[in-house]
């Protein structure tokens, strides 16, 4: 969560594009990217040459030599933002239009590359030299700010906030997932280096982000010490599709900025037929649209077979069974009325996740987890792929804290529920004696079946009555009597203070 003098950096940066005559939110959000991406590559380009010699293995700059661009031959020094962000406004805007931004366009030399083509149309929007110099001004003061901070993903914390400024903007809101809530959800799911994993409404790619940096911190070895698994992970680990080119291209830089060289992301309707993935993936983490328009024609029949309806929410879940293969997992986040909706497509979608595979958790998130930008309730699904049942015990988890206070300032606070989520569904064998007043226990699936498959939690938590004993009536009239005497003598002792 960005606060303090980071926030107010931000939002003067923001201020800075306004008064220099870009006002589309859409438009600042890219040309900010774009400069905190060219920024990165010198950042991460110096941290893999000091990685290289510490392994005494050899290491070639992208700005090593000559770089070709266009016609010219140019020194690639000159496109480092530690060199160029010294030179005089006018300079440094006719090295970023004529250089930089070509250089970074062609950066990825597959023209297949999900990079390659959304940076393909990417355009330089700064209009003027002035505007320009401003703006890496206050980007060197915002990225100081990050390196001082103590905050341990504060670079993600600031890029979700950037992303927040487009649905405050009212245009193009995006339903954003907090990077916390993003972090659990990988962490429970625990994925391993050869998995293939897929978030169909990927947005700027937050999920493959994430579950990116959880394998380099948990498989760093397994992955970048086999030349085989370490081509998997770069070139065909990670999936993502979305409607919103924007989005996409935002996406695509934020994976080569995280050093994933080649994300599949592509430009997709998930739900038409113009999808068509079936039994690809063994992993899907998304946080799907829960609203928004829908063509109904050109939804795919086969989701349709599995749950006839208009409601988005309930068509992913219909179309993550058919993307995972047998055995594939599914962490995804829905609002509470896809657990207890009474509709045949709601219960018809819970049934086929009950009876034909294998549902396995459901953790109910408190309503202020996706504040202030939206108030929906939520939960956390939890289910395995299996084609032919296995649903036995469902594990629920009552969440009421994430860190964050359940307003619209969301401030930090000491209540956390999850570590203690992580950990408890690490060692589900150990939660089956839990009684239904804790935060988390088991319930049978004949008992969710009996109750046309709702899944919300306050249907089977039980709530623990402690007796209260009160005084009897003898003793609380005596109370007053004593108290009606005391206000007596208080007013007699007032009066005669008074000359009354």
């Amino acid at each position: 969560m960005i606060t303090g003098e980071l926030k107010n950096k931000i939002d003067s940066l923001w201020d800075i594009f306004a008064a220099g005559g870009l006002v589309n939110p859409l438009d600042v959000i890219e040309q900010i990217t774009y400069l905190m991406f060219i920024r990165d590559l010198d950042d991460s380009d110096n941290l893999r040459a000091k990685e290289a010699a510490m392994l005494g293995l050899s290491h070639k700059s992208i700005f090593s030599d000559e770089v070709q661009i266009g016609e010219r031959k140019i020194d690639g020094q000159q496109l480092k933002w530690s060199v160029f962000h010294d030179f005089p406004a006018a300079k440094m805007y006719s090295v970023m239009q004529e250089w930089v931004f070509p250089f970074i366009k062609n950066l990825h030399g597959d023209k297949n590359s999900a990079y390659s083509k959304y940076m393909d149309d990417a355009i330089f929007k700064l209009p003027t030299p002035l505007l320009l110099s401003k703006v890496v001004d206050s980007l060197d003061e915002i990225y100081k700010l990050m390196n001082e901070s103590q905050t341990a993903d504060v670079r993600g914390d600031t890029y979700e906030y950037l992303l927040s400024k487009i649905s405050q903007s009212g245009l193009n809101g995006q339903f954003r997932t907090p990077r916390h809530i993003i972090r659990m959800m990988v962490e429970l799911m625990n994925p391993k280096a050869d998995e293939i994993i897929c978030d169909p409404a990927c947005g700027t790619s937050g999920f493959l982000v994430a579950a990116g940096e959880f394998l380099k911190e948990t498989r760093k070895e397994e992955i970048f010490f086999d030349r085989q698994k370490k081509n998997h992970f770069m070139n065909h680990m990670f999936h993502g599709y979305d409607m919103d080119r924007t989005m996409l291209r935002i996406g695509a830089m934020n994976m080569m900025t995280h050093g994933i060289d080649n994300p599949y992301i592509e430009y997709r309707d998930s739900l038409s037929d113009q999808n068509p993935d079936k039994d690809k993936y063994s992993l899907i983490l998304a946080n799907p649209p829960f609203k928004g328009s829908l063509d109904y024609d050109t939804v795919s029949a086969d989701l349709l077979r599995v749950c006839k309806t208009k409601k988005t929410e309930l068509l992913f879940l219909a179309l993550f069974l058919r993307m995972l293969h047998i055995g594939g997992r599914c962490a995804c986040i829905v609002p509470d009325g896809v657990l207890f909706g009474s509709s045949t497509a709601h219960k018809s979608i819970r049934k086929e996740i009950v009876e034909n595979n294998r549902l396995e958790g459901v953790i109910s998130m408190p309503s202020g987890v996706f504040k202030p930008y939206a108030g929906v309730s939520t939960a956390i699904l939890i289910f395995t792929k299996t084609g032919h049942g296995g649903t036995d015990n469902v594990w629920f988890y009552d969440m009421q804290a994430d860190g964050f206070s359940l307003d619209d300032k969301r401030s930090p606070i000491a209540e956390n529920d999850i570590p203690d989520i992580i950990t408890r569904f690490r060692n589900l064998p150990e939660e089956k004696e839990r009684k239904r007043t804790e935060k988390s226990f088991f319930v049978p699936k004949s008992e969710i079946i009996g109750n046309d498959y709702d899944l919300s939690i306050n249907k089977y938590k039980q709530t623990e009555y402690k007796p209260v004993e009160y005084p009897s009536t003898q003793e609380i009239m005596a109370e007053l009597q004593e108290l009606e005497m005391q206000i007596s003598e208080e007013m007699k002792a007032l009066r005669n203070l008074l000359g009354m």
